[in-house]
């Protein structure tokens, strides 16, 4: 029983430090983008137009990366499903690193015009596949692994890890822009971030040679279960499932991208300088990702439902006052609202959702149905909600638009997960949302909702 014992909880150390790190590597590369963007993509790669539209235009070949994610949950989703979560996790990262080295060594539009953009895009496009495949294996490297009663908990390690690459996102931009002039940033400095990928891509995979596949897709190949397209049948056979992690996702990751992206181009916009502005969502998001755990710890003894109504409730009424305090230029006050939104708005919902998820649907599926509805949703929240955003600052000239739109994504996620039983405690070999679940050993049956 001891060895047993130990044997778990190295597995479940493991399997978590991989998926943290994994997962922090990958965003790390992808989070770059979404800085640059904000500040500077403007001037290297849509020069000659107005600052606003140059930063639309910006914002508009980050959308490009939101659109072809679910072309990435689809292909390693299917083949997750088919093949295994942890091989499909190797190509992601690789795929990531390289394109995220082509950025930085990437002529801009004064050296080759309009070939600069073009080829801005595709490399955009090529993370948007990577980082589309990447979520669905490194939260199912978990929460297919670790003991139903913590998987609330433990799983959102995985979101943290996404966190954390931000963090690392925007502390090397910002070291990197500290220690350059404005000529040297401009001309060299900001290629730094990006060449790293390579780097971070191997160290990436060394961590992630360290685990084996999951216990549910092995229990699923054992039994002869795999399906021969698991979308279609996710599509067919759980609907509910997938309308709920859609909306539930939409809410999520268009408020994010708000709170980390646009509010970056919306500080500019108002006087504050980037080294404030960076420093605080720096800062707020340290803390989210810290609260995603406590959030996710929070669902395994409540439920996941009421969590995730609550961040996404308090989006809706913080969408005002988040304005309202950047708005004073008084750096405390922007902190405040930079912190409320990220580490407790959107941790609540971010850090339930990895289990949340993960429990609507079953493992046979489970990959493809993330993945696509994840993705799927992302193309309509983080996608183009600071294009949204930026569109509706500009009409307007003012930042009342913005907030109602940031109060409309949070009631979709009210009105998506009301519609879904508790899934709290669900055995994941046993059915989806769809189907009734059966009680995870050393769980109490009021532990288990069946829909």
């Amino acid at each position: 029983m001891t060895n047993s014992s130990g044997k778990v909880r190295t597995t479940t150390r493991r399997v978590v430090a991989a998926s943290l790190v994994g997962n922090a590597l990958e965003w790390y590369d992808f989070f770059l983008y979404g800085t640059a963007a904000a500040l500077i993509f403007n001037r290297l790669f849509f020069p000659g137009a107005d600052p606003m539209v140059g930063t639309v235009a910006a914002f508009g070949t980050q959308a490009v990366a939101f659109a072809a994610r679910p072309i990435g949950g689809f292909i390693f989703g299917h083949f997750g499903d088919r093949i295994g979560r942890r091989s499909m996790l190797y190509v992601t990262l690789s795929l990531m690193g390289v394109a995220t080295f082509l950025i930085g060594a990437l002529p801009t539009y004064e050296t080759i015009g309009v070939w600069a953009p073009i080829l801005l895009t595709l490399l955009r496009m090529l993370q948007g596949i990577a980082v589309g495949g990447e979520w669905g294996g490194g939260v199912l490297l978990i929460s297919e692994n670790v003991d139903g009663r913590r998987r609330g908990m433990l799983s959102a390690l995985s979101q943290t890890g996404v966190g954390i690459g931000f963090l690392l996102s925007a502390l090397v931009f910002a070291i990197t822009q500290g220690a350059t002039t404005e000529e040297q940033f401009m001309t060299w400095g900001w290629r730094i971030p990006f060449l790293a990928g390579v780097a971070i891509m191997g160290m990436g995979l060394f961590i992630r040679h360290r685990v084996s596949e999951t216990a549910a897709f092995e229990e699923v190949r054992e039994q002869s279960k795999v399906e021969r397209l698991p979308a279609l049948t996710a599509l067919r056979e759980h609907p509910r499932s997938m309308f709920v992690a859609f909306g539930a996702r939409l809410t999520e990751s268009g408020a994010s991208y708000i709170f980390i992206v646009f509010v970056l181009a919306y500080t500019d916009q108002v006087g504050i300088s980037n080294s404030v502005a960076l420093t605080s969502v720096v800062i707020g998001m340290t803390l989210n990702a810290l609260a995603m755990p406590l959030w996710g710890a929070l669902s395994d003894r409540v439920g996941r439902r009421p969590v995730y109504i609550g961040g996404a409730v308090g989006v809706a009424l913080w969408a005002a006052p988040f304005f309202w305090l950047i708005n004073t230029r008084q750096t405390a006050l922007v902190l405040i609202s930079i912190i409320v939104a990220n580490a407790i708005c959107h941790a609540a919902m971010i850090g339930v959702q990895p289990a949340f998820f993960t429990e609507l649907f079953p493992s046979d599926v489970r990959y493809s149905a993330l993945s696509l509805s994840h993705e799927l949703a992302s193309i309509l929240g983080g996608g183009i909600s600071p294009l949204i955003a930026i569109s509706l600052l500009a009409w307007a000239d003012a930042w009342w638009p913005v907030a109602v739109y940031v109060a409309f994504l949070g009631l979709v996620a009210v009105v998506a997960v009301a519609m879904a039983p508790e899934t709290v405690g669900r055995d994941l070999s046993a059915g989806s949302l769809d189907r009734p679940a059966q009680p995870t050993p050393g769980d109490t049956p009021a532990q288990v909702s069946a829909p």
